[in-house]
């Protein structure tokens, strides 16, 4: 029942943007935080950032200023838009909400070219 669905993900240049969509559904969304996660194969997920039902924000330290998450409560819809993005962004990136039970996307494959 509980459903995530992302969108946005693809190939960009470096230096260019993405902004990344991930809307749920099956869960009562304002008792959730959202965020995104990614993994590049033998590595370790890493947190990207995290959005709770106030607004709070927590940012992985490698971001730097350059992507922002969002949420709209009304759309159930969590948003990570990436500028100036880098070659070592490449990863695999999963969207996940937080609450009394934690949910995880199907993940959605960011490449940056150089």
């Amino acid at each position: 029942q509980v459903q995530l669905v992302e969108s946005g993900g693809g190939l960009v240049q470096a230096g260019g943007s993405l902004n990344l969509s991930c809307a749920a559904s099956g869960i009562v969304y304002t008792l959730y935080a959202v965020g995104w996660h990614r993994q590049v194969p033998g590595k370790q997920r890493e947190l990207v950032a995290t959005m709770w039902s106030d607004g709070s924000t927590k940012y992985g330290d490698f971001v730097k200023g350059r992507f922002i998450i969002s949420r709209d409560n009304a759309k159930n819809t969590a948003y990570l838009q990436m500028n100036s993005l880098r070659p070592e962004d490449t990863a695999v990136y999963y969207c996940n909400v937080n609450g009394f039970l934690t949910h995880w996307g199907q993940g959605t494959q960011v490449i940056v070219s150089s």
